[in-house]
């Protein structure tokens, strides 16, 4: 009883909106293409590149990699041969901020037109090294790829429609960077003050935490999980988010955009077809009512991590 009131009310909240057309296919070889980007030798440009030759195939994924060996080893030379990691840093900051002859005076610099990267084609690797016009994904992405190919020990770490970078040097001290602003050394308390989050999520782990080299894949390859999602393709994005989150179970954003996708799935396959429940067909009725109660489950789960709907979001 208390389950059929559950999808009454869902088509109530429905209305009729339009409804688009999806043909279901199988996603078990996606699921393996996703499972293989945890393949432990790959680094994290290796992942990157792959989700991105996923979202657009004309990518060169070959050049990319052949580029960024070159820039590690003019960083390397500007450092000096078995310079210290503060060195090594400050030159990779140099070389990437700074206009010279090292990058054509050409620097990379952070695009304000879309600093989000909304726009998939903005979150593609190839893309940033080509404009050296980048967003708070293709830019700590690239600093971290080049950061390892230099000896650093850097990983990725998040905050609310963030990801920025985790710098451990040569004493051990952990330092956040901020590649958006030219690589610089930021406190978790700026982050804190312009991206509100939770106290809750903090200590769970969910933002400013230093990702495990698994867990920085899965929030690489969660762009797969967006554009499935804004493009209608809601079997797929749930088969990519069940892969990553069994790699990343408390990965706050991954489990809403899972929820984001039977909520698609509902709106789909029930808004602008009826507008009441006994016109539902008992299958899809089946099937309505467990999207429903799953789409219900996942914001559940990520609130109690900490996760609020309103994260990031300056009041």
């Amino acid at each position: 009883m208390a389950v059929s009131i559950c999808l009454a009310i869902l088509l109530f909240q429905l209305g009729v909106l339009p409804s688009a057309s999806q043909t279901v296919e199988d996603t078990g070889p996606l699921q393996q293409q996703v499972e293989a980007l945890f393949d432990p030798s790959h680094t994290l440009l290796d992942v990157k590149l792959a989700v991105d030759g996923m979202v657009d195939p004309s990518g060169n994924t070959e050049a990319i990699n052949d580029m960024v060996d070159d820039m590690a080893a003019e960083i390397t030379g500007m450092a000096g041969e078995g310079a210290e990691s503060a060195a090594k840093l400050a030159s990779l900051k140099r070389y990437l901020y700074e206009s010279g002859a090292w990058n054509g005076n050409r620097p990379f610099q952070y695009d304000l037109g879309d600093p989000l990267g909304i726009k998939p084609a903005n979150r593609l690797l190839q893309r940033y090294l080509t404009t050296r016009r980048g967003n708070c994904i293709t830019m700590p992405l690239l600093f971290v790829a080049l950061g390892q190919r230099l000896g650093l020990r850097m990983t990725l770490s998040v905050a609310p429609l963030h990801v920025f970078v985790k710098y451990t040097d040569d004493t051990g001290k952990v330092w956040n960077l901020e590649p958006t602003s030219g690589g610089g050394f930021t406190r978790d308390e700026w982050y804190r003050q312009k991206l509100p989050m939770s106290d809750r999520a903090v200590a769970n782990g969910v933002y400013l935490r230093a990702l495990t080299h698994m867990e920085s894949a899965v929030v690489i390859a969660s762009f797969l999980v967006e554009r499935y999602v804004d493009t209608g393709q809601f079997e797929a994005a749930l088969a990519v988010s069940d892969v990553l989150l069994q790699h990343y179970p408390n990965f706050a954003y991954g489990v809403v955009k899972q929820g984001s996708a039977y909520s698609g799935l509902l709106h789909r396959e029930l808004a602008g077809k009826y507008t009441r429940m006994e016109d539902v067909p008992p299958d899809l009725k089946v099937k309505a009512n467990q999207w429903y109660g799953r789409n219900i489950e996942a914001f559940a789960r990520a609130e109690a991590l900490g996760w609020r709907p309103q994260d990031g979001q300056i009041q």
